[in-house]
């Protein structure tokens, strides 16, 4: 195929695109928030609930993350840092792991990652939000927000590769053969 008609019709599939999230963000604005529960996590200071991880904010995003030992959560995490500040410009942002607070901390130091980290380990929060199917634990994010005396979620995402959390996904689709069999790697920052 040309160039000028397979980018032509590249654009008439992104302006889909366009058209479908149009759609998603009218739906997602008629969702019923679901009241959920203060959980108790484990932080860098200790114990803190989810209801002071919003940090002055009415909306807070949490990133539901498998830790540690997960490439793909590290390729995501690596993501979230570089617009860290633009997200809280508009909303909370914290990442989830089932990692200790000190693991989370000597991992994301040796990452560089700036943003707020929170442990999971030990509560019912990955597996009530959806993001662990027993032993198993799912990546993806949900939203909160404080809804008067309590909280309430109101929206969440899963994460795989390709998702729209992950701009490496689309710029490798840019790339003839897209993202082939690439994986990413635990790899040092310094590597």
């Amino acid at each position: 195929m040309k160039y000028t008609d397979a980018m032509r019709q590249l654009s008439e599939h992104r302006t889909q695109i366009a058209n479908l999230r149009d759609e998603m963000r009218a739906i997602q604005q008629e969702v019923e928030p679901h009241a959920v529960t203060d959980y108790v996590f484990e932080g860098p200071d200790g114990s803190v609930r989810l209801s002071e991880l919003f940090g002055g904010h009415r909306d807070l995003l949490v990133i539901h993350n498998m830790g540690r030992g997960c490439a793909y959560c590290t390729l995501w995490a690596d993501g979230y840092n570089g617009v860290y500040h633009h997200l809280t410009d508009r909303a909370a942002f914290v990442v989830s792991t089932p990692d200790p607070a000190a693991v989370q901390a000597a991992f994301a130091a040796s990452r560089g990652w700036r943003f707020p980290m929170v442990s999971h380990r030990g509560t019912t929060f990955a597996a009530d939000m959806g993001y662990a199917d027993g032993a198993r634990l799912l990546p993806g994010v949900s939203v909160f927000q404080q809804a008067g005396d309590g909280l309430v979620r109101v929206s969440d995402s899963g994460s795989c590769p390709g998702d729209d959390y992950c701009a490496v996904w689309h710029l490798f689709d840019l790339l003839p053969g897209g993202a082939a069999d690439w994986q990413p790697t635990l790899r040092d920052e310094g590597a």
